[in-house]
C-alpha cells in the first residue's frame, strides 16, 4: 500500500490516543489527558474515568451507514481496575467486541486476573494476537459481501513482552530487546495471517487496511525504535507522536509508494473514512480532524486547513529520560512545530522538515511565529480543556 512518513497519533499514550482516533477530536476536549487507571489516579490526573458515550464515534457513524462494526483487542477508553460503571462498548457503535482487561467487559479467556495478563489465562499472552485475528476473521466471514468496519487492536507489542512459557517466571526479561524481537516476530506472523485470511475470504481487493500504532515506544532502545527521532511514549517530541502508517486498498491506492509530503493525524481518519464510505458526519460536533482522502488515496499532496495540536497529561507520566521530556502542549503548522507549557514557559520551535530530530530550537529566530503559534495553542488549552472540575 501507501506509506505515510508524517502521520501523527493524537497523543503520546494509549487512552487519549484511542479517544482521538475514535472521536475525530483532540482528546483533551473530552477530558482524557493520560492513560486511564483507577478512580483515584484519574482524579489526580484531572481526567474522567471513561470516554463520554455521547462523544462522536467513527463506528457509530459507519454503523448508521449500514456497516457491521466489530472491535477486537485493547480498548482502554474506560473500564478496568476499579472503574466498574464504564459504558459498554456497544454504546460507542460496535455490534460485537472482544476486549482486554482495560475495558468495561473483558473477555474472561484473557483476563484471569485484574492485570494486563496472567499465567492462568486460558489464552496465553503469546497467543492473544492470534486470538484477536481469529475473532476478526470470523466476524468478517459471517458478514461476507456486506460492508464491515473492524478495529483490530492487539496489545502484545506493549510491555511486558512474554513470548512463551519459558520466560513467564523471568520477569527481568520482560522489557528486554530479545523478548521484544520474539514478540514482534509473532505479531508480524499473525498480521500476515490476517491479510491471508482476507484473501481467502475474497475480501482483500475491496478492503481498506490501515496499519499504524497508538503512541511512541517505551523503552525506545536508545531511539532505535523511534528511527532516531527524539522522544518516546509520554513525550510530545516526534518519537512520542509520529507513528508508522500504511494504508492498503488494492487497485485504488498505489502499492509500494512512500509519501514524504502529506501530514496526517489520527483525528483525520474519522472524516476521511466516512467520506470514502459515504457515511454522514455527526451533526452535533465539529471534528478537529479533516477529510484527507486525497492524501490517503495516494492522489497527491493535500494541504492541511487546520493546525494539529496536542496536550499531554499534567505531567502524570513523564518520559523517563530527560531529553525525551517535552513541554506538555504542542502545535504543528506546515513545516513548523512549537512546544510550550501551559504557563507559557519553555517555548521551543523546530522546523520539522529540516530538523526531524528536534535538535535545533529556533524560537529566538522567529519571535512573531512563536508568539502567534503559542497564543493559539494556549488559547485552545484554556478554552477547550475539559476536566471533571469544569463540568
Amino acid at each position: 500500500g501507501l506509506q505515510l512518513t508524517s502521520y501523527y497519533s493524537a497523543a503520546p499514550i494509549s487512552s487519549p490516543s484511542r479517544v482521538g482516533l475514535t472521536t475525530g477530536m483532540f482528546p483533551m476536549e473530552w477530558g482524557i489527558h493520560t492513560f486511564l487507571q483507577t478512580r483515584k489516579g484519574n482524579a489526580n490526573a484531572q481526567q474522567f474515568d471513561f470516554l463520554d458515550p455521547t462523544a462522536p464515534s467513527m463506528a457509530r457513524q459507519l454503523k448508521a451507514a449500514g456497516y457491521h462494526t466489530g472491535h477486537f483487542g485493547k480498548w482502554h477508553m474506560g473500564g478496568g481496575r476499579d472503574v466498574e460503571n464504564a459504558p459498554q462498548i456497544p454504546r460507542y457503535g460496535f455490534d460485537e467486541y472482544i476486549s482486554t482487561w482495560e475495558s468495561p467487559d473483558p473477555d474472561k479467556k484473557i483476563t484471569a486476573s485484574n492485570w494486563i495478563w496472567c499465567n492462568d489465562d486460558e489464552v496465553k499472552r503469546w497467543e492473544r494476537t492470534a486470538y484477536f485475528v481469529d475473532k476478526a476473521l470470523d466476524f468478517l466471514s459471517r458478514h461476507k459481501g456486506e460492508p464491515c468496519f473492524v478495529n483490530l487492536w492487539p496489545d502484545d507489542m506493549h510491555t511486558p513482552w512474554v513470548q512463551g512459557q519459558e520466560v513467564v517466571d523471568n520477569e527481568t526479561s520482560w522489557t528486554t530487546d530479545p523478548n521484544f524481537r520474539e514478540v514482534l516476530k509473532e505479531y508480524d506472523k499473525q498480521i500476515g495471517r490476517f491479510m491471508e485470511g482476507l484473501k481467502k475470504l475474497g475480501l482483500d481487493a475491496n478492503t481498506i487496511v490501515i496499519f499504524t500504532s497508538d503512541n511512541g515506544p517505551a523503552p525506545s532502545f536508545e531511539q532505535i525504535r523511534t528511527n532516531s527521532m527524539r522522544g518516546q511514549k509520554a513525550s510530545l517530541y516526534e518519537g512520542g507522536i509520529r507513528m508508522p502508517f500504511i494504508i492498503r486498498w488494492p487497485g485504488t491506492i498505489p502499492a509500494g509508494k512512500v509519501d514524504n509530503e502529506n501530514v496526517v493525524c489520527s483525528v483525520d481518519l474519522f472524516p476521511t473514512l466516512c467520506k470514502i464510505a459515504g457515511a454522514d458526519l455527526p451533526k452535533n460536533y465539529t471534528l478537529d480532524g479533516e477529510d484527507m482522502s486525497t492524501a490517503l488515496l495516494g492522489k497527491g499532496v493535500q494541504a492541511r486547513t487546520k493546525d494539529l495540536m496536542w496536550e499531554f497529561g499534567y505531567q502524570q507520566f513523564l518520559a523517563p529520560k530527560k531529553k525525551a521530556r517535552s513541554p506538555h502542549l504542542a502545535i504543528r503548522r506546515g513545516e513548523w512545530k512549537l512546544l510550550v507549557n501551559s504557563d507559557g514557559s519553555q517555548k521551543e520551535l523546530y522546523n520539522i522538515k529540516t530538523d526531524i530530530n528536534e535538535s535545533q530550537n529556533v524560537a529566538a529566530d522567529h519571535p512573531d511565529l512563536v508568539e502567534e503559534m503559542s497564543a493559539k495553542v494556549l488559547n485552545w488549552w484554556q478554552t477547550k480543556r475539559k476536566t471533571p472540575n469544569n463540568q
